[in-house]
């Protein structure tokens, strides 16, 4: 199965458990402790699973690998560096102690 799937078959199951719970509090009443930490548990968990499914959102529309560059193997311009110092060494005529 997909993660798709998967994570709707989890919905599914989320959605069954939310209306058992609402039976019970009709059956038990909603003011127990032990009811409202169900029903909280309950609400903790779509809440998680919406957060899966955001996750799971990015990570596919996210590129698997990155794009490559081709850097090529001849040497740079050396104009590029006239005006910079050689980082730790000094300037260009200036030596490093």
């Amino acid at each position: 199965m997909s993660v798709h799937d998967e994570l709707t078959s989890l919905q599914r199951c989320l959605d069954d458990l939310q209306r058992s719970v609402g039976r019970l509090e009709k059956h038990i009443g909603g003011g127990a402790l032990d009811m409202r930490r169900v029903r909280t548990d309950a609400d903790h968990l779509r809440e998680s699973v919406a957060l899966l499914r955001e996750a799971a959102a990015r990570t596919a529309a996210a590129p698997r690998r990155p794009e490559l560059v081709t850097i090529p193997d001849t040497p740079y311009d050396d104009s590029l560096w006239i005006d910079t110092d050689d980082e730790g060494l000094g300037g260009r005529d200036r030596h490093a102690p």
